[in-house]
């Protein structure tokens, strides 16, 4: 796959990560960045990185944990850009795949290695929620800034109470209709 091009792709999980570490150095034709937290399916620039590839290209990637969500989803990922004749590469576990025959320990590797990185993912939410729950036991948690103020949630009310399209209220107030819903639930509860 020498005649191809190098596409890069990265992804940070939040707005103050840097994604420059990731591929630091890395000779790329084309870099495609997404800042989305790993569990998010909507990741733009990763479709659109799918989509620029062509016969030849190599995806190049930091790692396993910043291409896919699960074992699932990485070992379909790299099945299917291989089936079209894209190569795959990660930086960090030091593995290529290109369908050509690839090595059968690599195979094993990439699933192995996956496996770890979503066990590692579980772990992690796991500690978080033990935190938590201790920090709200001791009375530390507070929870998420409401996204409305009380003005704002006043606004809202009166809003619903008139009859405003719940989608145009909840755009006008730069929030999620799910959001809405909920802060309806809670008035009402």
């Amino acid at each position: 796959m020498a005649n191809g091009k190098r596409i890069g792709y990265l992804r940070v999980s939040t707005v103050d990560q840097n994604a420059d570490r990731q591929l630091d150095g890395v000779q790329l034709d084309k870099v495609f960045t997404d800042q989305a937290s790993g569990k998010d399916t909507n990741r733009p620039q990763l479709q659109a990185a799918l989509e620029y590839l062509r016969d030849a290209d190599t995806l190049v990637v930091h790692s396993m944990d910043r291409l896919a969500r699960n074992v699932e989803d990485l070992l379909r990922l790299v099945r299917e850009l291989t089936d079209r004749h894209v190569a795959v590469e990660f930086l960090k576990e030091k593995l290529k795949f290109s369908g050509n025959g690839d090595d059968p320990m690599a195979n094993l590797m990439l699933a192995m290695l996956g496996g770890f990185a979503q066990f590692e993912r579980s772990l992690i939410r796991e500690r978080q929620r033990e935190g938590i729950a201790i920090a709200k036991v001791n009375g530390v948690y507070k929870g998420r800034k409401p996204s409305l103020s009380a003005e704002q949630l006043e606004v809202l009310k009166q809003r619903v109470a008139a009859g405003d399209k719940k989608a145009a209220i909840a755009r006008d107030l730069s929030i999620s209709r799910e959001t809405l819903y909920s802060y309806l639930r809670s008035v009402t509860a």
